[in-house]
């Protein structure tokens, strides 16, 4: 994005404003990043555009605590999956695990409407 070095948040698209908002949170080098919902204003065409730069980051080692309903994502890059539903943790597991054979009723549900 250096091209874009000089230009106001209103000539960038969402996805490069999200992916600004993640290179400012990593300036000061944090052990954990924390995301809550990175893709959810975003077009879909986008969407791909802030995730490829959040799996780029897990490969190089970034410690990350996302919030999301892109479940692709979550079952690629996550180490730990914790489905919540009305503020309560229903289930915690790998996501082979979760996403393979969910143990709550809830997140079968879940799941099953979600992935189909």
């Amino acid at each position: 994005m250096a091209e874009k070095a000089d230009a106001w948040p209103a000539n960038l698209s969402g996805g490069q404003q999200q992916r600004v908002a993640i290179a400012r949170a990593l300036a000061p080098a944090p052990r954990v990043l924390l995301c809550d919902e990175p893709t959810s204003a975003l077009d879909p065409e986008m969407v791909k555009e802030v995730l490829d730069t959040m799996v780029a980051l897990a490969r190089d080692g970034m410690t990350m605590v996302c919030v999301t309903h892109e479940m692709g994502f979550a079952r690629e890059v996550g180490d730990r999956v914790v489905f919540m539903d009305q503020g309560a943790i229903v289930e915690a597991d790998t996501p082979e695990n979760f996403f393979n054979a969910p143990r709550s009723e809830r997140a079968q549900a879940f799941l099953g409407q979600i992935l189909g």
